[in-house]
């Protein structure tokens, strides 16, 4: 294992990775950047361009130890790029996309030959994208989406309206309210979840751990510790910012474990971090992909409010439970476990409000929780 440090997207990335690992395979696989599409595998149909140092290059050749050091750009870092946007316009009013696979390392070639070629015609257009293949479009619409662009800028015409980004994830905000006292207490109640376009679940959430930010913040680098207190989260192994490891779901019948990997991010001035991860399960075939953000702040009394944001997609037999109403009181629960199992890590005189987390996750007992407390308040009755 060679340790690396990259900047991708604008972001300081650090990981051990092996000598033999491609760069494509790197930003899929560890950083979950998986605009970054692979095709050949040989360098020839340019699914897999990015810049590299600011030029294109097909990432599915190049050694991740061979980048150490540089800046490295992928399709998900263009949201915000005045070109980038007028091509993503251009290329849906000329029909310059189909199936989409070619489209991100079809996108960066394009934006290249606009900023490099702005007298650029017909015939440089389609020598500049030879090393581009698409098996859909007959490449004219792209030829034209081009031609567009370089016309409209030699006129000082921007685009008209700028495009969605093709690589988002949206962002839905929630307000919290803190809950009453029990075990799960250091939880907050979020007022509202949703399902966004694209399979995305998202939903904010914050908890306190009484303990100062700095010890909080110590620990968080602590990974057994940290998985120790996620209910069903096993460890196989891990480094600094990597994990590779398990996570066992019950729901009724349904017994699934997701293997996967997840790489972390942690910004020590800000006391900020992220975590992005994806698994499966053999057994049922489901699949899902996440990204935690997590940000430390001082509570009254010198303890530490947790804000957390979530996103994730589950796909496969499993993936109702993402789309449930319920599943917004069944993440405040299981984050309210975690927290309380975290409090109890960092001050044994707590151990006794710990609810466990060395058993897989339970939704079923979840869900029968939730439905018993449902019942609880429509009756009026005081909850056990």
């Amino acid at each position: 294992m060679k340790q690396i440090a990259l900047t991708v997207n604008g972001r300081k990335v650090e990981a051990a990775v092996e000598p033999r690992t491609h760069l494509a395979d790197f930003l899929r696989e560890h950083l979950r950047l998986t605009g970054t599409h692979l095709g050949c595998e040989h360098g020839v149909c340019g699914a897999c361009t990015i810049e590299i140092g600011g030029a294109p290059a097909r990432s599915c050749i190049a050694f991740a130890v061979g980048c150490d050091g540089l800046e490295i750009r992928t399709i998900e870092g263009f949201d915000d790029d005045a070109v980038m946007a007028e091509l993503r316009e251009a290329f849906s009013a000329e029909h310059a996309l189909q199936c989409g696979y070619c489209t991100p390392g079809m996108l960066i070639a394009a934006r290249d030959i606009v900023a490099r070629l702005p007298d650029a015609d017909d015939k440089r257009i389609r020598l500049e994208l030879a090393g581009n293949l698409c098996r859909c479009t007959g490449y004219l619409g792209i030829v034209n989406a081009i031609k567009r662009v370089l016309a409209d800028r030699r006129k000082g015409v921007a685009a008209a309206k700028p495009a969605t980004p093709l690589v988002s994830m949206p962002f839905v905000s929630f307000k919290s309210t803190n809950a009453a006292s029990s075990a799960l207490a250091a939880a907050a109640v979020p007022a509202a979840m949703e399902t966004p376009k694209g399979g995305w679940t998202e939903m904010a959430e914050s908890f306190t751990v009484h303990k100062p930010p700095a010890e909080v913040w110590r620990a968080f680098a602590d990974l057994p510790m940290v998985a120790s207190c996620l209910p069903g989260a096993e460890l196989d192994e891990h480094d600094a910012l990597n994990v590779n490891g398990r996570m066992r779901v019950k729901l009724g019948p349904i017994a699934a474990s997701f293997a996967g990997a997840a790489t972390m991010e942690r910004d020590g001035a800000g006391m900020r971090g992220t975590i992005k991860g994806a698994g499966s399960d053999g057994g049922t075939g489901s699949r899902t992909r996440g990204e935690v953000e997590y940000a430390l702040g001082l509570a009254p009394g010198g303890e530490t409010r947790v804000s957390v944001t979530i996103r994730y997609s589950l796909q496969g037999p499993l993936a109702q439970f993402s789309r449930s109403g319920v599943a917004r009181d069944l993440a405040r629960r299981l984050i309210g476990q975690f927290a309380a199992n975290l409090d109890a890590k960092l001050d044994p005189a707590r151990a006794g409000a710990s609810v466990g987390a060395t058993q897989g996750l339970d939704v079923g007992a979840l869900i029968w929780a939730w439905i018993r407390e449902k019942f609880a308040r429509l009756l009026g009755r005081p909850q056990s």
